[in-house]
C-alpha cells in the first residue's frame, strides 16, 4: 500500500478509536470564548467550525474547565488538517498541547492510533517531496509528542528514496543556518535539545546523501572536542 494510502488508513482509524469520545459540558475562559462558542464544543464533533477547532488546539491549557478532555475529544479535527497541512496553527505547539494533554495515558486504543498516524504520516512525509508540513516540523512534532527522536531518524536513515535525500538537503539547509543546529531545542517550549543525536546522525549516518560545505566546516570545528570530551 502506498505511504499516502497508509496515512489515510491511520486518520479513518483514528477517527473510528476517538469517536467514543462522547461529548460533554465545555466550560472555560469566557473573556476570551462566548457561550455560543462553548455551546458548540459541547456538541457534535463535526459541526465544530474548523476555525474553533484551530483556536482550541493552539489555546493554552487553563483556558479550558477541562483540557485533557476537550483535547481528547478534538483530536480527529486537529490531527487529519494538521498532517495534510491545513492545519494553520504551528506544528511544535501542537505537540506541546498534545503532551500536556497527557497523550500518551490515554486509554490503549486512542493512544495506540495516535502512534499509528505519527509512524505512517513520517513514512509519507519521507516519500513526499515537497511534503504538505516542511520537514523540520513535522520532524520536530513527532519528536515531542513522543519524546524521541532517534527512532524517526532510523526510518529515515533507511529510506533511501530521492524525496527522502532531498528532505535531509532541506532539514540541514534549515539548521545551518546560523548554525542552529548546535544548540536545536523542538517544540513551542523548547522541551527537547535535539542537537548531540542529530548532529550524530548527519555525521555518521547520512553524510554522503546531501552536500552542504557548512557540515564539514562545522565537523572540523568540533572534532577536537568529540576527539577529546572533557
Amino acid at each position: 500500500m502506498p505511504c499516502s494510502e497508509q496515512l489515510m488508513t491511520a486518520l479513518d482509524a483514528l477517527d473510528r478509536a476517538f469517536a467514543s469520545e462522547e461529548p460533554f459540558l465545555v466550560t472555560g475562559c469566557t473573556y476570551c470564548y462566548g457561550e455560543q462558542d462553548f455551546a458548540e464544543l459541547s456538541g457534535p464533533l463535526h459541526l465544530i467550525t474548523d476555525d474553533l477547532v484551530s483556536s482550541v488546539a493552539a489555546e493554552v491549557p487553563d483556558h479550558w474547565g477541562d483540557f485533557p478532555r476537550l483535547y481528547r475529544r478534538l483530536v480527529p479535527r486537529i490531527i487529519r488538517p494538521l498532517v495534510t497541512g491545513r492545519l494553520h496553527v504551528d506544528e511544535e505547539l501542537i505537540a506541546s498541547r498534545l503532551v500536556q494533554a497527557g497523550w500518551t495515558t490515554w486509554d490503549a486504543p486512542l493512544a495506540e492510533a495516535l502512534r499509528d498516524v505519527w509512524s505512517a504520516w513520517w513514512q509519507s512525509t519521507l516519500h513526499t517531496h515537497p511534503s504538505p508540513v516542511p520537514i523540520r516540523e513535522a520532524l520536530s512534532l513527532i519528536t515531542v509528542a513522543t519524546d524521541s527522536l532517534c527512532p524517526w531518524l532510523n526510518t529515515w536513515t533507511a529510506t533511501c528514496t530521492p524525496a527522502a535525500d532531498a528532505h535531509v538537503a532541506d532539514l540541514v539547509d534549515d539548521v545551518m543556518f546560523e548554525y542552529q543546529i548546535t544548540d536545536l531545542r523542538m517544540g513551542f517550549y523548547g522541551e527537547y535539545n535535539a542537537s548531540a543525536e542529530l548532529l550524530g546522525w548527519l555525521f555518521t549516518e547520512v553524510r554522503d546523501r546531501v552536500t552542504d560545505t557548512r557540515l564539514d566546516d562545522l565537523f572540523e570545528y568540533l572534532r577536537p572536542a568529540v576527539q577529546h570530551p572533557s
